[in-house]
């Protein structure tokens, strides 16, 4: 049982790290070929690509986090509770939008789907881990 629960606890950071890189990777690499590509929008200037390039930086930094979280279990909680936060702030802002601007394209929409789903895994193992320490 000890292990199945370790492999849910962990998978929520792995998901989170591999999705946060990849898009990350995607915003980063060359903003001026891939995000057209995507999205209905030119990055025709330098700051613009600073933008985007600073957006990469942040996203692999916070997955770099999130994976130290699945080696070091002293770092579990805190990986976790900020990857909650991340997704459900990205989940909030785009909720926003949806009510405001109207449902997006479906790349938006999937990711929707994703951070929300990504934040209330992340708060369900919050909560069982909490739940396991308290009435061990």
């Amino acid at each position: 049982m000890k292990i199945s629960i370790l492999k849910v606890k962990n998978m929520h950071l792995g998901l989170t790290s591999l999705t946060v890189i990849g898009v990350g990777l995607s915003y980063g690499i060359s903003p001026n070929k891939v995000l057209p590509f995507f999205f209905d929008f030119k990055v025709e200037s330098v700051d613009l690509n600073n933008v985007f390039r600073a957006i990469m930086g942040l996203y692999i930094g916070l997955a770099i986090y999130w994976l130290i979280g699945i080696f070091k279990p002293e770092h579990w909680w805190n990986a976790t509770l900020i990857s909650s936060i991340f997704m459900g702030g990205l989940a909030f802002g785009r909720i926003i939008s949806i009510l405001i601007d109207g449902i997006p394209s479906a790349p938006f929409s999937i990711g929707s789907a994703l951070e929300i789903s990504y934040m209330i895994l992340g708060v369900f193992n919050l909560t069982t881990q909490k739940f396991l320490i308290f009435n061990s």
